[in-house]
């Protein structure tokens, strides 16, 4: 009786040892699996963001083109809240500091856009004709600091 007792120990042991061999293989092997996909998740999250930036600066000028393009063919209301959408977005970016799509220089480059604002807005506002060339000029001017 004390004989089976030694066999069953030896038995359950070398089970065990199986067990946690496969374990180890299959833990080697999720990771040969994971680590490649991990960091092509990685590179993908950082184009993704990148791409995120750039969508949100094309956005901004969509918006003050089309505040533009709306001025000039008198429709001064629509005009308006596309120029306004471009000014609280700029805004936006400018606030969220390193996050910003804009880089620092640019940063500090677009806030003197900012004191023509209620200027531009009132002349829409007003449905005044002059506010297509003013528009027109700041959007010359976000461009060239956009492009510099």
């Amino acid at each position: 009786m004390s004989e089976e007792v030694q066999v069953k120990p030896a038995q359950s042991t070398s089970l065990m040892r199986r067990f946690v061999i496969y374990t180890v293989v299959l833990l080697v092997v999720f990771l040969l699996g994971f680590i490649p996909m991990w960091l092509k998740a990685h590179e993908c999250s950082g184009r993704l963001s990148e791409t995120e930036h750039q969508l949100s600066l094309f956005r901004m000028q969509n918006a003050l083109a089309s505040a533009v393009i709306d001025s000039r063919r008198g429709d001064y209301e629509t005009a308006r809240q596309a120029a306004s959408r471009f000014f609280s977005t700029l805004r936006e970016e400018i606030d969220r500091g390193g996050d910003s799509a804009l880089t620092q220089a640019q940063r500090e480059r677009v806030q003197p856009l900012f004191t023509r604002r209620d200027e531009i807005i009132t002349l829409l506002a007003r449905g005044d004709g002059a506010s297509a060339d003013r528009l027109s000029d700041l959007y010359a001017s976000y461009r060239k600091i956009m492009n510099s």
